[in-house]
């Protein structure tokens, strides 16, 4: 069975922010993802470079994405090129957060 980007898509909207309740998806910190057979390869940002929480992302992600059937590695990168913003947010996450367009 190979597991397809939506499935990986799906999978990282159960992976919350902590402090905001909002999944990284949804808060933009997803940058791109790769599936390489039984691998997969999850780019991201947090919210600012001195974030706390890089290792709590990688451990939540990796657990849930090895979760999937035939996913046997996950490699999580994070990235600050380019910088996050709140313009990569869904819209949904910006009326939650009161951003104002």
């Amino acid at each position: 069975m190979i597991t397809t980007q939506e499935q990986i898509i799906e999978k990282l909207r159960q992976c919350l922010d902590p402090e905001l309740g909002i999944n990284i998806i949804d808060l933009g910190l997803v940058y791109s993802v790769n599936i390489e057979g039984s691998r997969v390869h999850v780019l991201m940002t947090l919210t600012t470079p001195g974030c706390p929480l890089d290792s709590y992302f990688v451990r939540d992600i990796t657990s849930k994405l090895k979760g999937l059937k035939g996913i046997s590695d996950v490699s999580v990168e994070m990235t600050f090129e380019p910088p996050w913003n709140p313009s990569k947010m869904s819209q949904e996450s910006k009326d939650l957060l009161g951003f104002v367009n």
